[in-house]
């Protein structure tokens, strides 16, 4: 499976390491692995045709949110495009968006007219919390016929229960919050996704699929946090998230990455907190998962460039911490492994950020601190 990549926005030069979630797709992939042909058990959920065997359905939900689209309807806000939060009606137009996206602004971006106050619209907001509370819920009972199928052919149809696309839904507005910097909003819908999951651990233990939907929601939780600058909400969110993500078998790349990504976010918060020695704890941690990690894909670019950038935090706090001797060498041993790093005229992306870390590595080389 695909996990959720958390949202990069990790301090120093782990900055071009984390991969950035596409923002305008007209094919939205479910972020849990799930897609309009995969059931939860990975099978085809298309009705079977054979006469008097179960037929599977899949409802849709009506407003056009699923796994496979994502569509403005008519609970979003105009400003944000995610589900309306602390909805809030413009007075005299009546427009209503989130209040955090409509105090920015001072006409309506709808019809322009001036904006002389804004007033709560709590009714327009409890029926966006109910539409979210029974969203992807549906489950119908049995029945005997199914009316559309040949005159005498009966067979029973299962109308699945589809709360397993609740995730991907609640992610798809968090996502299109936290980039329109509605924080709140992006926390409300990731909190409710982290409870979905958790219900789920509870029934059927700690699967991996479910500890790295976890581990990554709780990750961008930590981001949110610390985005609105709350440092030790983000540092409990992250360390959760690293716990439910070492439960997961190494083989997964995108599961180690996102891994070692969050132990660097710890890392960062502690090292503008003035908490070098723990900053380095986590740091070197980070660097721990991925010399595992190029034992099994040596081959791969992104993990040299990832050796390389862990290397370069654990340099860069044993310069703080007046260890020169160890900064030096962890400066020219990343250098030496960029180098030495083939890639191809295609991987332009991979190229920009080896010569961003190159020239990072190079200048912390030549910036010596004076004895």
């Amino acid at each position: 499976m695909t996990t959720v990549c958390p949202f990069a926005k990790a301090g120093r030069p782990d900055d071009a390491a984390v991969k950035k979630c596409p923002e305008n797709q007209s094919k939205s992939k479910c972020p849990f692995g799930y897609d309009s042909a995969t059931s939860a058990a990975g099978n085809e959920s298309k009705p079977e045709q054979e006469s008097g065997e179960s037929a599977r359905v899949t409802p849709k939900c009506p407003f056009g949110y699923d796994s496979d689209t994502f569509k403005l309807g008519p609970f979003s806000c105009m400003i944000c495009q995610a589900l309306l939060f602390d909805c809030s009606k413009c007075i005299p137009c009546s427009h209503v968006y989130c209040k955090v996206c409509i105090l920015r602004l001072k006409d309506c971006p709808l019809c322009g007219a001036d904006i002389e106050k804004i007033e709560p619209d709590t009714d327009l907001q409890n029926v966006v919390d109910r539409f979210i509370e029974g969203h992807a819920r549906i489950k119908r009972s049995q029945v005997n016929e199914d009316k559309e199928e040949v005159v005498g052919q009966k067979k029973t149809v299962i109308y699945e229960d589809v709360s397993l696309e609740r995730g991907s839904f609640l992610v798809q507005q968090a996502l299109r919050a936290f980039r329109a910097n509605n924080l709140e909003s992006a926390k409300s819908r990731l909190s409710l996704c982290a409870d979905d999951i958790r219900e789920q651990l509870q029934r059927i233990g700690n699967t991996a699929e479910l500890c790295s939907q976890l581990g990554a929601v709780l990750g961008m939780l930590g981001d949110c946090c610390r985005a609105s600058g709350d440092a030790a909400s983000a540092i409990t969110y992250f360390d959760e998230s690293v716990v439910f993500l070492s439960k997961v078998p190494k083989d997964d790349l995108e599961v180690t990455h996102t891994l070692s990504v969050s132990l660097n976010k710890i890392g960062d918060l502690k090292y503008y907190d003035g908490d070098l020695q723990a900053a380095r704890s986590y740091y070197f941690r980070a660097l721990d998962v991925r010399r595992d990690a190029i034992k099994r894909h040596s081959s791969i670019p992104s993990q040299i460039l990832d050796i390389a950038i862990s290397l370069a935090k654990v340099a860069d706090v044993d310069r703080n911490l007046g260890n020169e001797d160890a900064a030096i060498g962890g400066f020219q041993e990343a250098i030496k492994s960029l180098e030495s790093l083939t890639l191809s005229s295609e991987e332009i992306v991979q190229q920009q950020k080896r010569l961003s870390v190159l020239e990072f590595l190079n200048n912390q080389l030549m910036n010596k601190p004076s004895q």
